[in-house]
């Protein structure tokens, strides 16, 4: 199974136009549907084992398990979603 992100190409079927790239508002809407979700289980599992480190290690080791989780996992999946969506609604 491939974690690449679909592009407009990918969505060609039956003569439908293909889905362009998000907006600047639906990508906002997406990162954060992403990043609150990922970082709330974050904070619940792991933060307690940092309770005693500095905001700004805190921050970097959250910041480090968090972004390879958005970008590698979690967008991928809207943008899927988001097609799926947007060619339902053309259909």
């Amino acid at each position: 199974m491939s974690n690449a992100q679909p592009t407009a190409h990918s969505n060609l079927h039956a003569g439908r136009r293909p889905v362009g790239p998000p907006s600047k508002h639906q990508l906002a809407v997406m990162i954060w549907i992403a990043v609150f979700p990922t970082l709330t289980v974050l904070n619940l599992t792991i933060g307690p084992h940092l309770a005693n480190a500095g905001p700004v290690l805190r921050t970097f080791v959250l910041a480090t398990i968090a972004v390879p989780i958005v970008i590698y996992g979690v967008m991928p999946q809207l943008h899927r979603i988001r097609v799926r969506l947007l060619t339902r609604v053309a259909a």
